[in-house]
């Protein structure tokens, strides 16, 4: 019987997965490195750097190491967490955008 690794995590840990996970995103678009280059250095698909980053707790531990040095050669997974880097001090991340209706939308719903 199959299971699924990131159920059998606790939500504490899951919590955690994902946190690393969108540090390392973070980190990855501050240093202006494309998902799909980093993967290709760490020696991983495209679809697992996804999955790093959105914190999959299946991934093994050495994949999200390899896919750290890529973005980032030298730095340490304990820097990583601790938000060492000068870039997560330079600047706050960006927010996502959201759509925004156009108030000729939201008025002629008014009126009819």
């Amino acid at each position: 019987m199959k299971i699924h690794q990131s159920a059998a995590l606790s939500p504490k840990l899951a919590e955690q997965s994902v946190r690393m996970g969108r540090l390392l995103a973070r980190l990855r678009r501050a240093r202006k490195v494309k998902q799909e280059y980093a993967a290709a250095l760490a020696g991983v698909s495209r679809n697992s750097a996804f999955r790093i980053e959105k914190g999959d707790g299946a991934v093994a531990i050495s994949q999200i190491l390899r896919y750290l040095d890529a973005i980032s050669p030298g730095m340490t997974l304990q820097e990583l967490l601790n938000e060492a880097a000068p870039e997560f001090t330079e600047s706050p991340p960006i927010p996502k955008r959201q759509r925004v209706r156009s108030r000729t939308q939201e008025k002629g719903a008014d009126t009819e």
